[in-house]
């Protein structure tokens, strides 16, 4: 497939919503360099060779340019060098905030925050990015380092929609094997979660918030990411009004 002269000409109302790979701070992050910062985290990142491996897997067999299926940080920090972004439907799908996350990232032990992931469902709206053939290797070396940190999602390619086509994309789908993920936490626990998360990428909050944002510039209302971020703002403006009133 050729590469297109502007990656964004379907979409040209993401050129300034999409951040500049070259730019991005998860083009230069290495597994290895946040063990060194962070020693305490040594037995639950990925060792290099496992992940090595995992890619070698997940891309066995695989030819040619490269979909990727983003549907929560990637839409608007995917840190890879695309040649394409288009909107993309997957079925069978749903983005599911069950991603429990407390190790400095958007949350703590004391305070965890949620992730997104991608769990069964009826359907997920969100943004594919093609990477040429030749940067594949590169590339995906980038993605994997960020995606697959550690335990939480499993690398595999699902049948994406653009427009009239279909396409295998790869995306990362939740992982039920690990602890992490919480598919029995409660709509409440849920609204607790997003608004205390906190950490060194962020809040929660915030990451809830930037997704709804980037649906709603390609016209996609997820009304679940919609309600859980109205809820987890009337959850602060209570906590808000309940610590000036002390």
């Amino acid at each position: 497939m050729p590469d297109m002269p502007d990656p964004f000409v379907h979409h040209p109302e993401l050129r300034d919503r999409i951040a500049d790979p070259e730019t991005s701070p998860f083009r230069a992050f290495r597994a290895e360099d946040l063990v060194a910062h962070e020693p305490h985290l040594r037995d639950w990142v990925y060792p290099e060779a496992r992940r090595a491996a995992m890619r070698a897997e997940a891309l066995a067999g695989h030819s040619g340019d490269l979909w990727v299926f983003g549907y929560g940080s990637l839409m608007w920090n995917p840190a890879l060098r695309f040649a394409e972004v288009r909107r993309a439907h997957v079925a069978g799908h749903a983005r599911r905030l069950i991603l429990v996350e407390y190790r400095g990232g958007r949350g703590t032990m004391e305070a965890p925050g949620l992730m997104a992931t991608l769990d069964a469902g009826d359907g997920c709206d969100g943004l594919a990015f093609r990477i040429a053939a030749a940067d594949v290797e590169t590339e995906t070396d980038i993605l994997f380092q960020r995606e697959m940190l550690a335990p939480g999602y499993l690398a595999r390619f699902i049948p994406a929609r653009i427009r009239d086509a279909e396409v295998r994309a790869l995306s990362f789908l939740a992982d039920h094997a690990v602890p992490d993920v919480r598919p029995d936490l409660t709509h409440e626990e849920q609204v607790r979660y997003v608004a205390q998360g906190a950490g060194d990428l962020g809040t929660s909050r915030d990451y809830l918030a930037s997704i709804v944002e980037h649906l709603m510039l390609l016209g996609i209302v997820d009304a679940h990411c919609t309600h859980l971020l109205s809820e987890v703002d009337a959850h602060l403006a209570a906590l808000a009004r309940e610590a000036t009133s002390a």
